[in-house]
Order: C-alpha cells, then structure tokens, then sequence
C-alpha cells in the first residue's frame, strides 16, 4: 500500500505542474473532505442505532420485570381464592390490594411497551439513515480513486466520470438527512 500512496503523491506532485491536471487534484481534495464528511454521519447514525437497540432492549426487560411481578401477583390473587384463611375481612383487604397491583402493572406494561417499539422505529430508521451514508461514502471514495486514476493516466474521461460518481455520492448521502 506504500507504494501506491507514493506513486500517487508523485503524480499528484507532477499535476502541480501541469496546470491541465489542477482541476483534478481539486475535484479530488473536495471529494476527499466529501468522504470525510459522509462517513462520519455514517458513523453517528450507526451509533444511534446501537443506543435506540439499546434501550428498545432495556424497555423490554423492564416490561418482562414487570410482567414477572404481575405474574406473582395473579399467583397469589388465585391462592387466596383457593385456599381457606383465618381472618375473611383481612383476605378480602389483601386480595383488593393485590387486583389494584395488577390493574397497575398492567397499565405500566402498555407504557413501557409503546416505548420499547417506538425505541424499535428509531432503530430502524436510523439503520436505512446509516445505509444511505454509508452508500453515500462508498460511491465518493469510489469517485476519488477513478479521479485519482486521471493523474496516472492523464485521461479526462475518468475525471468525469469520477466527478459525476462523487455528485451521485453526494446526493445519495444527503437523501441520509431526509430518511424518516
């Protein structure tokens, strides 16, 4: 790899004398700082998409924490109603106490729930966020090898051709932004 980074700073440096070449090493330089830009929001997004994974899997695991207490409280609603007990009034009290748990909890329940896939939504658009800039990175770094390829071969049609890739990269990339 040394090599080819030396043989293109010779040829970048031999572009710098020719003045026909200077576009090139701008549309190159531009691309280069594009790529820069693209792939650090790629990196952003795939990070929201980790933290949103995150706590969508929190969100769940307090909703199984939650369904385990109503699960044991159901429990012991139906062994009160099976079993014989000294004290009928006292029964009674703990039994209404009990069904008042589980109303809650099942209220609580549809709460976390609601939040644990809407945290679920984010995760997925971040994912076709991420996608696009990373498709977006892709097609610029591409573009700055087949320009990059105008100093070796000193052809204009892969400066074109590498301009007109780096312009989709960069609207591909920027479509990453309006992703919802």
């Amino acid at each position: 790899m040394p090599e080819e980074l030396k043989e293109l700073h010779d040829s970048a440096e031999e572009g710098a004398h020719q003045r026909s070449l200077a576009p090139v090493t701008v549309t190159m330089a531009i691309l280069a700082v594009l790529v820069a830009a693209v792939g650090l929001m790629s990196h952003r997004s795939h990070t929201e998409e980790v933290l949103n994974q995150n706590r969508a899997t929190d969100q769940w695991t307090y909703y199984q924490a939650k369904e385990i207490r109503l699960r044991s409280y159901e429990l012991f609603l139906d062994q009160l109603s099976v079993f014989t007990v000294q004290s009928g009034t006292d029964a009674a009290a703990v039994k209404e106490k009990y069904a008042n748990e589980v109303q809650r909890y099942r209220g609580e329940q549809q709460k976390i729930e609601e939040q644990a896939r809407d945290y679920e939504k984010e995760v997925a658009i971040e994912a076709r966020r991420a996608n696009r800039f990373d498709l977006g990175e892709v097609m610029l770094e591409a573009a700055l090898v087949i320009c990059s390829i105008t100093l070796l071969t000193k052809k204009r049609c892969f400066w074109i051709s590498g301009t007109v890739l780096g312009l989709v990269g960069v609207a591909v990339g920027v479509a990453g932004f309006f992703v919802a």
